[in-house]
């Protein structure tokens, strides 16, 4: 068997055999490399190591770490707080509140199963005692948990930027003004639905409460004002930005908030060591993986296919939602990303898309594949939490999907949209 051949089928057997995508990798490798007589096992090791030889990929860990400390540091409450004071006088406020919880909590932990977690854990109880039908509102939570990998920090743009070169500084910048849009269009469906079944809505807005809401919960809504702005303003670089992060995180859970112990802090490092431990495995397989991908020029033979039938830019970006809303249905963002990344990144090149437009193209659809059954990640901490089946959440996540996709053709053909804040940075 030819060994390019053989590296993208022994890794796809693997995959539908149930292996765990670093072994499928490995095996992968492993096995096109001995069917190569010109390459030999050492660059295995030489590109294990140099694909853990990366500055930008010590940002994941510490992006993990601050998301943790301000998750459990009594962060969560204080935004759901803030957001019901603002937002919980609408209809369907309650929905609203969920959803611009997750939106604030997205741009602070950087995780949408974070978020989902932290945000479903105090939101899904209180929608259904206040009438709510249990299954959508277990689906609320879920799809606000998407945005955590679009709104920065956001370890994918880190692993992305890492895998194609893409400047992860832009990448992040790329998120915002998409993240925060597709958050308001998630809500204006929140208020359609209540407005439809009349579900209820909170009291009045008040400025004093709203007031009281803010000074509460000021600390943690400066922490991604800073955390961007420093990016921003050029006093750090996004990987600096991960450890000020934590500092502050550290800072505010510790001295200002109080609610953090030194168990619940060794707890959290335990937790994001050894979550950190299982993303650098899969990072640096997918380098040995992506080196072979590269040395036996599939790209170029992808994209001449792909050219022979992709006409045009925009066909080649409603193939690529097409194919990565498929992909999410059935494997993590991260695998994803360093699998096709390597071949998808310069095909967009070649069409002309501009690399920091089709990373964050790329990201959205991937966060939008984390509620698309049958294994979107946030769908399931999302049942987890509200104990309902995965047949009836999925059922009421459906419209906030379309929503998402609707998003993910917009901010494909509007490319503005991405690349503002990108190029004041410039």
């Amino acid at each position: 068997m030819n060994a390019a051949v053989a590296l993208i089928v022994v890794l796809i057997v693997a995959l539908l055999l149930g292996m765990p995508i670093i072994w499928s990798l490995a095996l992968a490798s492993v096995v096109s490399i001995a069917l190569n007589p010109d390459l030999q096992y050492v660059i295995i090791a030489q590109r294990l190591f140099a694909g853990s030889d990366s500055f930008a990929l010590l940002a994941v860990p510490a992006f993990m770490l601050a998301g943790d400390i301000m998750s459990k540091g009594g962060l969560s409450k204080r935004l759901v707080g803030f957001a019901n004071a603002f937002f919980g006088w609408i209809s369907g406020g309650l929905s609203i509140v969920a959803l611009m919880s997750c939106t604030f909590f997205a741009a602070i932990s950087g995780s949408s199963v974070a978020t989902t977690a932290a945000i479903g854990g105090i939101l899904h109880p209180e929608m259904v005692k206040k009438g709510y039908p249990s299954d959508y509102s277990a689906a609320v939570q879920a799809v606000g948990g998407t945005l955590g990998i679009v709104i920065p920090p956001s370890i994918v743009f880190v692993i992305y930027g890492n895998v194609t070169g893409v400047s992860i500084s832009g990448l992040l910048m790329s998120g915002i003004i998409p993240g925060v849009l597709a958050g308001i269009l998630l809500c204006v469906y929140a208020w359609y639905a209540a407005k439809k079944n009349n579900w209820p809505k909170e009291e009045r807005f008040s400025a004093s409460v709203a007031a009281a809401a803010t000074k509460d919960a000021i600390w943690a809504l400066l922490m991604p004002i800073i955390i961007l702005g420093g990016i921003y303003a050029g006093i750090f670089t996004p990987t600096e930005s991960a450890v000020v992060a934590v500092f502050y995180g550290l800072l505010v859970c510790l001295l200002v908030y109080r609610e953090m112990s030194a168990k619940t802090l060794w707890e959290i490092l335990k937790g994001t060591a050894v979550s950190t431990a299982n993303i650098m495995m899969l990072v640096v397989t997918a380098q040995v993986f992506g080196y072979l991908i590269t040395y036996y020029n599939i790209p170029s033979a992808v994209a001449a296919w792909f050219m022979s039938f992709c006409t045009s830019k925009f066909l080649f970006l409603v193939l690529t939602i097409i194919l990565l809303t498929i992909a999410g249905m059935f494997m993590d963002n991260g695998s994803i990303i360093l699998i096709l990344g390597p071949i998808l990144a310069p095909l967009a090149v070649m069409y002309g898309v501009d690399p920091i437009h089709y990373g964050l193209l790329v990201v959205f659809v991937l966060a939008m594949g984390q509620v698309t059954p049958p294994f979107g990640t946030c769908m399931f901490v999302a049942c987890g939490i509200s104990g309902r089946p995965v047949s009836g959440v999925a059922k009421a996540l459906m419209p906030f999907i379309g929503v998402e996709l609707a998003c993910a053709f917009l901010f494909a053909f509007v490319p503005f949209l991405s690349l503002f804040l990108p190029n004041l940075l410039k």
